[in-house]
Order: structure tokens, then sequence, then C-alpha cells
């Protein structure tokens, strides 16, 4: 498997995800810009967005099941693929994939076979953290495995990292909507346009940009 770099919308969302439910356990789809390869060769799987999915029962499968569909529907209108999924445990000291995350992972996998899994490192996770709190998993012989990580990229860290330090700093996971609220109410955007409006903002100005 090839190389995997991270955006800065991705990498805010997962954590304002994690943030918003310090105590809990919360989980999420990776999306990827469909690409065309070239001499044969799949090029850099780019994750550009999350989907934040659940925060109270994870292994709800009816529901499970409901948000896979939506998202592959959106993705797909959207130019977009189902490219991983994401987990932060409950407890601070796990940052183990539990059968669950494995088991959504590979089922992401038998879509795309290059898929991820991205584990949140909570003893690592901190509103101005110098490394990446998180671990990024490839499924090799049905297991998955960390990724070297001179394999994992970031379209810019330091911009990714300034951004969501301003945000977790002014709160700004309470604005942030995963498939658990939109259940409850359905006015509510699981796509999290406005926050990837902000999120852009930020990194636009973190980039010396007006």
């Amino acid at each position: 498997m090839g190389e995997v770099e991270i955006s800065a919308r991705a990498y805010v969302k997962m954590c304002l995800h994690a943030a918003r439910y310090p105590h809990a356990a919360v989980n999420g789809l990776l999306l990827a810009p469909r690409r065309q390869t070239k001499a044969g060769q799949p090029e850099c799987l780019w994750v550009t967005d999350c989907i934040p999915l659940f925060h109270t029962n994870l292994s709800l499968t009816v529901m499970l099941e409901v948000a896979l569909n939506q998202v592959d529907i959106w993705s797909a209108g959207s130019d977009l693929f189902l490219a991983g999924y994401y987990q932060a445990n409950a407890g601070i000291d796990d940052k183990s994939p539990p059968p669950l995350a494995q088991k959504t992972a590979g089922r992401v996998a038998e879509l795309y076979d290059d898929a991820v899994l991205i584990m949140v490192d909570n003893r690592k996770f901190m509103i101005n953290a110098r490394l990446p709190p998180i671990t990024v998993l490839e499924q090799k012989d049905r297991q998955w495995v960390p990724k070297d990580k001179n394999l994992v990229m970031w379209s810019d860290w330091e911009s990714a990292r300034h951004t969501c330090k301003c945000l977790l700093e002014a709160k700004a996971y309470s604005q942030l909507v995963d498939f658990d609220i939109h259940l409850d109410d359905i006015r509510e955007d699981w796509t999290n346009q406005r926050l990837n409006t902000e999120i852009a903002q930020l990194v636009s100005v973190a980039n010396g940009s007006p």
C-alpha cells in the first residue's frame, strides 16, 4: 500500500468530534476524492474529509448501516469515496483498535482495498499538540497493523495544528454535528458545511492568505 496524506479538514474534524464527547468513544468515516491512476500505479490516498458518526452506542448495527448508506450516496454525488474509518476510544490509555473498529474498517476495505483505519491517541490529544495524536493502520492479511510512519503525510501539519488549536480554544466542537445528532433532528447537517468553511478560512489565514 502506498502513501496516505491527511488534510487539515479531516484532522480537525476528528479532533473536534473527540473533544465534544471526551468521556465517550466516537467514530466516523474518512473520505477521499476520486482520482485516476498514473502509469498503472495508484496515487497517494488523500483523505480530504471525514463524516462524524456516533458518540452514544457505536455498535448499533442498524444505525451504522443507515449511516454507511447515506454517506456513500452523498459522497458519490460529491465525487468522493469511502476511504477509511476513524475511532477514538473512551479510555485515555486505550488507543488499540477494538473489534468494532476493525470490523467496520474491514467493511470499508471491501469497497476500497487501500482503506485505512485511524485511531485517536487520547493520551497525546491536547489543545496544542506538537505531533499528530493519531495512529494510521492498514490491513495486511486481514489484520490491521500500524502503517509505516514515513508513508503518512500531512497537507500542512502546522496549519492543521494551528487551526485545531484555535477551534478547540473557541469550543467550536459544540458546532460539530455527528450522525447521532442528525438522527435526533434531521435538520442538523452531518456534512458540517458551516464548520468546513470555518476550517478553510482558518487554514487560509494560517498560510498567510487574506
